[in-house]
């Protein structure tokens, strides 16, 4: 979730030469780290002081990144997790081994880390280093996070992760962001979830990320913010890396293009190339009164693509465990390898969860209306004038900030 810097576009509704791009990086590299000493996800903030966000063309477009700060992967774990392999086609997993069936359609993608039920959390770190995009939280470990009741496995097998609801806090609410310690360079991420973070001042985020952001590229499946019911998926990469056309036809894909055909985080202020989806049911309230649904990354020689599936809808092939993808409809987002070797822009990935409160995104569209779902401002919703006066005093405003997901599955080709 970290290349958000500000794909504030449709938010408030989408060296020589080398020797200059190298002193950005350096100097955004170190901004960032001060900032967070995480994820990629927020080198947002460290561009944020050199390079020029980009004008929107009307009031409700703003961009965010899920943030990359530029220190890859490599996140603070909590005291039990272990170090994390790589994966490289056949994959070790450090999760729960995917259940083989023989009466399953035949696939050649097959589930190199599962997590699911009682051992969901194994295999994941615990990030606990200052949010990088600026929110009002503050993550904490596993065992914090269990004897505060913020993560559980529930009575349906899922696991659940929430914001503190405690009724006031003086400054930062405990929140959780895990990190799988497994990597892996293509593939196919399935994603079940019954419920996501919802409500003003929230900003939750299902991603994934490489290291030395934004080298290893960055990949936002789900985000969004405050009352939002539209998901917005969005890439982050080096120079290079664009979109052929702006064309939802064109790309074969159902979600429109937010803003940029760059994708580029030097070169777009952070703001890549974001795809908003045309469901009211792809995020927030609207997936939450759905049953939620299936988001699926996949990754390989033709590019990037992201599909959403609500429940009610869910091909059986993935409820198999047997995806077929070549047989899915057009997926909500497209980024073909046309102008972006996705092998070039992207490598050593992991999966990442995650909710802030306010930070860079949800504060600045704090006042804004016009983005499906935000037809009545949080500030004029709520009666405060910032999105932090409103955490600090609301606790009871964020039972719905919480997800519960039913698995996540890695697959690789065979």
């Amino acid at each position: 979730m970290y290349t958000f810097l500000p794909l504030i576009a449709l938010a408030l509704a989408p060296l020589s030469l080398a020797q200059g791009k190298s002193l950005i990086l350096t100097h955004a590299h170190k901004v960032a780290v001060k900032h967070s000493a995480g994820l990629a996800r927020d080198l947002r903030v460290a561009f944020g002081g050199i390079l020029t966000t980009q004008p929107s063309s009307s009031s409700n477009q703003n961009f965010y990144c899920v943030g990359s700060d530029g220190e890859g992967v490599n996140v603070p774990s909590s005291g039990n997790s272990s170090s994390s392999p790589t994966i490289y086609g056949n994959a070790t997993s450090t999760g729960t081994a995917a259940p083989s069936s023989t009466s399953v359609a035949s696939s050649s993608w097959k589930a190199a880390n599962s997590y699911s039920g009682q051992t969901f959390f194994n295999g994941w770190s615990f990030y606990t280093s200052a949010d990088p995009t600026n929110g009002n939280v503050q993550y904490v470990d596993q065992g914090t996070a269990q004897s505060a009741g913020l993560i559980q496995i529930n009575s349906n097998g899922h696991a659940v992760m929430r914001v503190e609801t405690t009724p006031q806090v003086q400054t930062n609410r405990q929140s959780v962001r895990i990190t799988t310690q497994a990597t892996f360079n293509g593939g196919l991420v399935v994603m079940d979830a019954v419920h996501m973070p919802t409500g003003c001042g929230t900003w939750p985020a299902f991603w994934t990320n490489g290291p030395n952001w934004p080298a290893g590229g960055e990949i936002d499946i789900i985000e969004g913010v405050n009352n939002y019911t539209n998901n917005q998926a969005t890439i982050h990469t080096n120079p290079g890396c664009i979109l052929p056309t702006t064309s939802s036809t064109s790309l074969n894909m159902s979600g429109t293009l937010v803003a940029s055909t760059d994708c580029s985080a030097v070169q777009t202020g952070n703001q890549g190339c974001g795809i908003r989806s045309n469901t009211s049911n792809s995020f927030g309230s609207g997936f939450n009164g759905n049953g939620g649904g299936v988001y699926a990354m996949l990754w390989d020689n033709s590019g990037i693509k992201v599909y959403f599936f609500p429940r009610g809808s869910i091909p059986s092939d993935i409820s198999a465990g047997a995806p077929q993808p070549q047989n899915w409809p057009a997926p909500m987002a497209n980024w073909p390898s046309t102008d972006c070797n996705p092998y070039q822009y992207f490598n050593t990935h992991s999966a990442i969860f995650d909710t802030t409160l306010c930070g860079d995104w949800a504060s600045a569209v704090w006042n804004g209306t016009g983005v499906p779902g935000q037809s009545v401002s949080c500030a004029q919703q709520t009666g405060f004038s910032t999105c932090s006066a409103f955490v600090q005093a609301s606790g009871g405003s964020f039972s719905e900030a919480y997800w519960e997901v039913s698995s996540v599955k890695i697959y690789q080709n065979t």
